[in-house]
């Protein structure tokens, strides 16, 4: 499965739900696919959109709020995993592309490469609902369940590397301002 087939799937599943995108290939590949105003794109950020993912959920709860994180991001703040499982915010889909690689350093290997089960740590951690999945046929069902079924949920989809989308052009204030102003806050 490739990244930015699972961006096109999740856009071809939400209206006005707010999707927060990790720096780099995951907020390249949203906004080649689908920029709109409910994207909130992260730049220089790392370690951070999974936390940032939370708070959203939690100030809004009658939205569902997507997360797509990358896998050296979370490794950078698997606290973060513990918090959502305390805070249980059912609204929030954690989505995790794991390339096995700190692509925006290098592509040097993360500890996925070597064995670490991202999934495996989201369960321990307390989440309710992970799924482990590599395929896009996989990815989607997950979707559609994250969609109805109440979560927190983790997805940790492992991805191959294929090239990138530009580095999108977008003010960072802007972003900021109209994400706001898309959910009244």
């Amino acid at each position: 499965m490739r990244r930015e087939e699972g961006v096109r799937a999740l856009l071809a599943r939400v209206t006005n739900e707010p999707i927060i995108a990790n720096l780099g290939p995951a907020t390249a590949d949203l906004f080649a696919a689908g920029d709109r105003d409910a994207n909130l794109y992260s730049f220089g950020g790392m370690g951070l959109v999974s936390s940032i993912g939370l708070g959203v959920a939690l100030a809004a709860p009658d939205r569902r709020v997507y997360v797509t994180d990358g896998d050296g991001s979370l490794l950078m703040n698997l606290g973060s995993l513990a918090t959502i499982a305390a805070m249980r915010p059912v609204n929030l889909v954690l989505i995790v592309w794991d390339n096995h690689q700190w692509a925006e350093t290098g592509g040097q290997p993360t500890h996925t490469a070597w064995g670490t089960d991202l999934a495996g740590i989201a369960r321990a951690a307390g989440i309710p609902r992970v799924a482990a999945v590599s395929t896009i046929e996989a990815f989607e069902e997950s979707l559609d369940a994250a969609a109805h079924e109440d979560g927190p949920w983790c997805i940790v989809a492992s991805i191959e590397e294929h090239g990138r989308a530009p580095r999108p052009r977008v003010n960072i204030e802007e972003n900021l301002l109209r994400f706001r102003r898309t959910f009244g806050t």
